[in-house]
């Protein structure tokens, strides 16, 4: 095989870059990088989006998929067919962490210099090279699946499809649940700006999001449910309750009907992949029919 090289994408290519990415989403494979999350990480533009990506390419055929979700964390898939291809992982390990690690960072290197964390599960190859270099285990991970070739039970909520109407109040949700502090008129122009962004950029085709609402007709709960095609396993991402009104089953709800709205769009299973620190999450989720799979971790370099 060729070298392969590593390259930045457009925002043009994207749509194409979803499709590859796509077609390595099975039932029995790992929980990697998925569409969705390039999906939600679109909240920040087309153009940001693809500037945080990194693509591995030999030929024409793209072998691997990376997403910089920060400075500091590359989320990477490889094509299943060369996940134990030693070429294709030293030309990675290459581009993340160079091994003369005394000398300047290369202009396209993944990484400058400090710590670094790169999730690449499946990745066989890749992962044991890190590992020969010093990467050690982070922080374990908990994938869950629930299988939609069985029926799916109806929620116990009221739960819709959110449109461009129910902007605000889904965002309002989520901001609630992962920052827990006043939400401001500029925080809720902007969010609510950033929302519309996602649900009309490359990859919302494929999205859906739902807001649940209590017996009062208060929202409640969110997610986004994001599909990889018919007979592949779609993802939840993000799914969020209220800090006012958690503790009520809501979650476990949100998750049943992420669930069925997945099974309602072709997907073959529902994924979901959380901290296994939280444990109050892996039990939402267990409950609404997820099954745990085992434990993952990331690698992380520490200088």
């Amino acid at each position: 095989m060729s070298t392969a090289q590593m390259a930045v994408p457009t925002a043009a290519e994207l749509p194409s870059i979803g499709a590859v990415l796509d077609s390595w989403q099975t039932d029995d494979g790992p929980l990697h990088l998925h569409t969705g999350d390039l999906g939600w990480y679109s909240l920040r533009d087309s153009e940001a989006t693809a500037q945080a990506m990194r693509i591995w390419r030999c030929d024409d055929k793209v072998l691997a998929i990376g997403l910089l979700d920060g400075e500091d964390l590359l989320r990477l898939a490889v094509d299943p067919d060369f996940s134990h291809d030693d070429s294709l992982a030293q030309q990675i390990e290459s581009d993340i962490d160079p091994s003369d690690s005394a000398a300047p960072p290369l202009d396209n290197a993944v990484f400058g210099k400090g710590s670094a964390i790169v999730e690449a599960r499946g990745a066989t190859c890749l992962v044991a090279r890190l590992a020969e270099r010093g990467w050690e285990a982070d922080e374990p991970w908990t994938p869950l699946n629930r299988d939609l070739n069985l029926p799916v039970e109806a929620p116990d909520l009221r739960v819709e499809v959110a449109g461009p109407d129910n902007a605000e109040a889904w965002t309002a949700v989520h901001w609630s649940a992962f920052r827990g502090m006043p939400y401001t008129v500029d925080d809720k122009q902007r969010f609510v700006q950033r929302w519309h962004t996602m649900m009309s950029g490359p990859f919302s085709s494929c999205a859906q999001s739902l807001l649940g609402y209590d017996h009062s007709d208060q929202p409640v709960a969110v997610t986004t449910v994001w599909s990889a095609g018919p007979n592949r396993p779609g993802l939840l991402e993000p799914l969020a309750v209220h800090r006012d009104h958690q503790g009520h089953g809501y979650g476990k709800a949100m998750a049943i009907a992420a669930a069925r709205a997945l099974q309602q769009l072709g997907s073959s299973s529902a994924a979901v992949g959380t901290e296994s620190s939280n444990v109050a999450a892996v039990a939402a989720y267990s409950s609404a029919g997820f099954a745990p799979r085992t434990e993952v971790r990331d690698l992380r370099r520490n200088r």
